[in-house]
C-alpha cells in the first residue's frame, strides 16, 4: 500500500520507535495520528510532522475508539496502524522476596498483549469498512520482541506478553484476509530508546557485545524503515520479522 495521503495511527508515538515511525510515515505523505499516554510528547511529535495527537491508554476501549474517531474526522478512512505502545518490565517468577506478585505479571501482559489486541480489534473493524485500495483495505503492524523467542532470566512476564503477540499475528492475518487487511509484527532487539538511556555505560557495553553485526543498538529510524517496507509490500502478511543484528539473547 502506498502510504501517501492515507490515514495512519501510531501508538506509543511520543518517543522512541513510535516517534520515528510517525516521522517516517509523515515524510512519505501519510496523515498521521500520534497516540500516547504522554499527551505532551504526542503533541510535540504531531506538531513536528503536521499530524494530530491523542492521549490514549491502549488498554482503554473508550480512549482508543475516541482516538480512531478523531483520526477519521481529521484524516479520513484509517488505512495504516503501527502499534508501538508497550512497557518493559523485569522480575523473576520466584525472587529473593518470594513469588512475583500476580499484579505485576498481569499488568505487563495487559499493556503489551491485551493493549495490542484491543487496538487491533478496534482499528481492524474500522479498516474492514473501507473501500479497497488496489487489493487491500488496511495494514496492522504490531511490535513484538526478540524476548518472545529467547526470554532471559527476569523476563518471564515480558517474554510471555511478546510471545503472545507473535502467536496472534498469523490467526489474525488469516481472519482478516477476507477484508483485505494484512497483519505483521516486528521483533526488535536492542534499540536506542528512552528505556535504554537509563542504563549505565557498563550495562550498555555488555548488551552491545552480544550483537554480532552491526555491533551497536538499533536506531529507531531503522525500525521505522522496516515498518514502512511492510506497509508498502502487499505480500508481507502473517509473519513476525526479527530486527536484531543477528542477536540471540543469552540466558542472562
Amino acid at each position: 500500500m502506498d502510504v501517501h495521503n492515507h490515514a495512519a495511527i501510531v501508538t506509543g508515538g511520543a518517543s522512541g520507535l513510535g516517534a520515528a515511525t510517525a516521522r517516517a510515515l509523515a515524510a512519505r505523505g501519510a496523515r498521521v495520528a500520534v497516540l500516547d499516554r504522554n499527551a505532551a510528547g504526542a503533541r510535540t511529535v504531531a506538531a513536528e510532522i503536521g499530524g494530530i495527537a491523542a492521549e490514549c491508554d491502549v488498554t482503554d476501549e473508550a480512549a482508543v475508539l475516541a482516538a480512531i474517531e478523531q483520526s477519521r474526522d481529521s484524516h479520513g478512512p484509517l488505512r495504516i496502524v503501527v502499534h508501538c505502545a508497550g512497557i518493559g518490565t523485569a522480575g523473576r517468577i520466584v525472587g529473593r522476596d518470594g513469588p512475583m506478585p500476580q499484579e505485576a505479571f498481569e499488568r505487563t501482559v495487559r499493556v503489551n498483549l491485551f493493549g495490542t489486541f484491543n487496538v487491533m480489534r478496534l482499528t481492524a473493524h474500522q479498516m474492514s469498512q473501507n473501500e479497497l485500495v488496489g487489493e487491500e483495505r488496511g495494514v496492522f503492524v504490531a511490535t513484538a520482541s526478540v524476548a518472545a523467542y529467547e526470554g532471559q532470566l527476569g523476563q518471564a512476564a515480558y517474554a510471555a506478553a511478546k510471545g503472545g503477540i507473535v502467536a496472534l499475528v498469523l490467526p489474525a492475518a488469516r481472519e482478516f484476509a477476507r477484508f483485505g487487511i494484512r497483519v505483521m509484527a516486528i521483533a526488535p532487539g536492542f534499540f536506542e530508546t528512552p528505556l535504554m538511556d537509563e542504563l549505565p555505560p557498563e550495562a550498555v557495553q555488555k548488551l552491545v557485545s552480544e550483537i554480532p553485526f552491526p555491533a551497536r543498538f538499533g536506531r529507531p529510524e531503522e525500525f521505522a524503515h522496516l515498518a514502512l517496507a511492510i506497509v508498502e509490500n502487499p505480500s508481507l502478511n502473517g509473519e513476525t520479522i526479527r530486527l536484531d543484528g543477528a542477536l540471540r539473547l543469552p540466558p542472562k
